[in-house]
């Protein structure tokens, strides 16, 4: 007979233009997942607006509190800890979370988690099934493009960064020169699987002996292939354009963490980030392991596409795995934007 206690893990994500909280359970169960998203507001500036996400954090952080509560069914007295992702992101709307997290810790008396945004992103895996360690994991969003290892649930190390632009960053960017409404990532992708690669855009750095990823020429490549048909009138066919510019970035990143994988020899492959949910990388990840040899082979995660984005859930699975190192913050946690994977311990109590 199992008589493990669950423990639950009240979580809050606000690092840029989503605002979320979060029941989960045993770091594996979401109770309950409650997103405001903000992207109406931010959509007529053509991407987010700092001041502007703060703003709305703080008109609708307390209220999905008791949302996350209502919808799991528990009270604070049922919540074992609350997590709170204190970066990276936008000061301002990381402030609003750590502020209610901490408030709410110390009004309760209940234990509190600072929380790696990055970290949350992969741990998104965890709650689609159970990741075998060492693991790898591909990270791919707005403003990150990583291969990380990971040694346990706790310990990670970068072992390939993004130079300039992150991949998500240059869907954004290009999509904007489509005429693409923020965030253009999912038009994007929709639109390259009616379309071919008669662009040939560069690689960057495919063919380096590191794991790190450019994709500023990428988009620079792009932009003025699409000024040069304006000056001359021409009318460039935008499924072709967005087929090219993902089948640049996918072979680039796809060719990397494959020649990772050989090397590192990771028992399970992951994805996070918002660039995660895109069909291509998911489709072509997918096939690029399959055929690996067996004996390399490792079991593929891929999260849910709904936990791809920003979402308290990933941060109350990351939270889980910190709760039971006995890894927990006081309250002199603070907003720290500029955070970085590994997850340094001199910032925990």
């Amino acid at each position: 007979m199992n008589n493990k206690k669950d423990i639950r893990i009240l979580a809050y994500e606000s690092s840029c233009d989503e605002t979320s909280t979060a029941v989960v359970k045993n770091g594996r169960e979401v109770e309950s997942l409650i997103v405001a998203t903000q992207i109406k507001s931010h959509q007529r500036f053509g991407g987010v607006v700092p001041e502007v996400a703060s703003r709305h954090h703080i008109e609708v952080i307390s209220q999905i509190t008791k949302e996350a509560l209502d919808e799991a069914k528990v009270g604070w007295k049922d919540i074992d800890a609350i997590a709170v992702t204190y970066g990276p992101g936008l000061v301002g709307a990381l402030l609003i979370g750590v502020s209610a997290a901490k408030a709410a810790s110390m009004a309760t008396g209940i234990p509190l988690i600072g929380v790696d945004h990055i970290m949350g992103h992969i741990m998104a895996a965890q709650l689609k099934d159970e990741i075998e360690y060492p693991a790898l994991a591909l990270q791919v969003s707005g403003g990150h493009t990583e291969i990380v290892l990971l040694k346990d649930p706790i310990h990670f190390e970068i072992i390939g960064d993004i130079r300039d632009d992150a991949a998500g960053e240059a869907y954004d960017k290009i999509g904007r020169v489509m005429g693409v409404k923020y965030p253009a990532g999912k038009t994007v992708d929709n639109w390259a699987h009616k379309g071919k690669d008669t662009f040939h855009f560069p690689r960057a750095m495919m063919e380096d002996n590191d794991y790190d990823f450019s994709f500023s020429g990428l988009k620079s490549a792009f932009i003025n292939t699409c000024h040069h048909a304006d000056q001359i009138h021409k009318k460039l066919n935008k499924y072709d354009l967005a087929a090219s510019f993902q089948a640049s970035v996918i072979d680039v990143l796809a060719h990397k963490t494959i020649r990772a994988i050989k090397q590192y020899r990771p028992k399970t492959f992951i994805m996070g980030g918002g660039v995660a949910a895109n069909h291509g990388l998911r489709e072509r990840m997918s096939k690029e392991i399959a055929r690996l040899p067996k004996s390399i082979q490792p079991k593929v995660i891929l999260p849910d596409i709904k936990l791809c984005g920003d979402n308290a859930a990933m941060i109350g699975a990351a939270a889980y795995n910190l709760y039971n190192a006995g890894k927990f913050s006081d309250l002199t946690l603070n907003a720290d934007p500029s955070l970085e994977l590994p997850y340094a311990d001199s910032m925990l109590k």
